[in-house]
């Protein structure tokens, strides 16, 4: 028989955004980049109320259809707890629709601070494996929602098919002469619009310069950063997407000109660069920023943190996962 949590019961999550695929790992490969999303969940005795703040304010449905509160329940639900009702607040700092990982921040922060409340509960807490199974259930792969959970680097993978598949992730730590630039425009763009381009079969030729690619990626990220032109070479999905997403293949063309490592990040439109420089080439900036490009550079972020406070008018925490 399932528990029912108690009202009054609290807890926290800071989750990172991520930028998956980077060049050749379609669906594979993924980083957590340091801009984080907060969220704040109460239990109540009855309903769902959900407030967001920044990011997707007036734009995201306010009740149980919204993404954390699916995310919170399913967490409890894995944990066999459940609560009566909710209040979720969210604070985002991640850009929607833009490709930086924005709806696997949401679900993998809504399964953490679920662990937040399990934790005050004789209840077993989610573990890292538990929460990228079940956040990559939610999004249909692992590259985004692995990359959250963990943080750093990482590399994704997934068994099976359908509603039975077991998806994996090992993370990777970043050589420190590598420096990310992510580049976000104004606009947005659907990853189901963008994935339908998509044909659905590829040449052996352009499978076995991926699979190179890919592997070097692993390689330039971790130890040869001077290897990152070659290694961030796609033949799978960025020319496809280029005529859905021009301003961003025009600008992933002006970066790579300039000699910058550079990859749509996600399904775009953002693009994120690599370099072991400590700036982008002055042409490139000016190039982004005429274009509608906000261009800077962030760290790599931090795995997912949450934590829990048995009342809800305490901030102090007694229960932290780490990082």
């Amino acid at each position: 028989m399932m528990q029912t949590l108690s009202a009054g019961l609290a807890a926290t999550s800071t989750v990172a955004a991520s930028s998956a695929n980077l060049g050749p790992g379609f669906d594979s490969l993924g980083l957590a980049l340091s801009l984080y999303d907060e969220i704040h969940v109460e239990t109540t005795s009855s309903g769902i109320r959900v407030e967001v703040e920044g990011e997707g304010e007036g734009q995201v449905p306010l009740d149980a259809t919204h993404l954390v509160v699916r995310a919170v329940e399913r967490g409890l639900e894995a944990a066999g707890v459940r609560a009566d009702g909710l209040i979720v607040r969210s604070r985002n700092a991640i850009p929607h629709s833009r490709g930086l990982g924005s709806s696997a921040a949401a679900v993998v922060g809504g399964l953490a601070a679920a662990n937040g409340l399990v934790a005050q509960t004789d209840s077993a807490i989610l573990s890292d494996d538990d929460l990228v199974q079940l956040s990559s259930e939610f999004e249909g792969h692992p590259d985004n929602a692995s990359a959250a959970v963990l943080g750093g680097g990482v590399v994704s993978w997934t068994e099976g098919d359908g509603p039975h598949a077991r998806y994996g992730a090992a993370r990777l730590r970043l050589h420190p002469d590598v420096h990310l630039f992510p580049a976000v425009p104004q606009i947005r763009s659907s990853t189901a619009e963008t994935r339908a381009v998509l044909p659905g079969h590829v040449s052996h030729a352009d499978a076995r310069f991926n699979l190179s690619r890919a592997a070097l990626m692993v390689v330039a990220l971790t130890e040869r950063p001077d290897l990152l032109m070659a290694a961030t070479e796609d033949r799978l999905h960025q020319p496809q997407r280029a005529a859905a997403l021009p301003a961003s293949a025009e600008f992933l063309a002006v970066l790579r000109r300039c000699g910058v490592a550079a990859v749509l990040s996600g399904a775009g439109p953002a693009v994120i660069a690599f370099s072991t420089e400590p700036e982008l080439p002055a042409e490139a900036v000016q190039y982004g920023l005429a274009h509608g490009f906000a261009v800077g550079e962030m760290a790599v972020g931090q795995g997912v943190r949450w934590a829990a406070a048995h009342a809800v008018e305490r901030d102090v925490p007694v229960a932290t996962a780490t990082e």
